[in-house]
């Protein structure tokens, strides 16, 4: 990838809108070019200000009387009515357009699929840059608390080795828009990254296990902290590290 393209994909990646493959290119290109790394920077600023303090505006509760006011009246329908194909043809010309407005809406991905896929670029990053962890240590009483003073939460971390999935460290990483830690477990060869961050809200959600690019994804919430698991290990023993945690 080049600063051309690089540039182009900024906003996009900024936003959360890229997928797996595109966003691990771009990452790729920001590790070697301090000037791109220099545009993002500016643009997560930018987007972080526009959120903080733009300026928003609560419509008047009258304000659909008014319009409805300001709008001529429709015409007394009359008794008999040739039929105009005209009008017929700009009737099914809307119809058209509708529909296919509402398949588009309907196909584009949800937050829930781009947290998804940002996910597992995570995933994929980590294991590709070499920086699978900032803190490496299979002792949990030292990877706990590196993570004070990093986040304004802090992450439950267990060593599970003799459940055979033993510790291997934890980063910090960046995930719906917000800091979040990185676990780090192995499962024999497999790599699994435990990725976890306050939930938006309180109570525990049923796991939610889906499958990207060939990779297992297992997502739940306990005691108002959100877990998302990812390996290229097996469904059934994604699950079982998830009862354990």
């Amino acid at each position: 990838m080049d600063c051309n393209e690089a540039i182009e994909l900024l906003p996009a990646q900024v936003d959360g809108e890229l997928g797996p493959r595109d966003a691990l290119r771009i990452e790729q290109h920001l590790q070697g070019c301090a000037a791109c790394r220099v545009e993002y920077a500016q643009l997560v600023a930018v987007r972080a200000a526009v959120k903080e303090h733009a300026t928003y505006f609560t419509a008047p509760h009258d304000l659909a009387r008014r319009i409805g006011r300001a709008l001529p009246a429709a015409p007394v329908p009359r008794a008999r009515r040739t039929w105009d194909w005209t009008n017929a043809g700009a009737l099914l010309a809307a119809m058209v357009a509708v529909a296919w407005s509402l398949g588009l809406y309907l196909t584009l991905p949800t937050g829930a699929d781009r947290l998804a896929d940002e996910v597992v670029a995570d995933h994929v990053r980590s294991m590709m840059s070499d920086h699978a962890t900032d803190v490496a240590s299979t002792d949990q009483h030292t990877v706990k608390p590196w993570f004070n003073g990093k986040l304004d939460f802090s992450p439950p971390v267990n060593d599970l080795t003799s459940e055979g999935f033993p510790l291997v460290g934890g980063r910090l990483d960046y995930l719906d828009n917000h800091a979040a830690a990185a676990l780090v477990y192995h499962r024999t060869k497999h790599v699994i990254n435990v990725f976890i961050w306050p939930a938006g809200s309180p109570g525990d959600t049923a796991p939610h296990a889906q499958s990207r690019n060939g990779y297992n994804l297992l997502a739940l919430q306990r005691g108002g902290i959100a877990y998302w698991l990812v390996s290229d290990l097996n469904g059934e023993e994604l699950r079982h590290l998830a009862e354990l945690l």
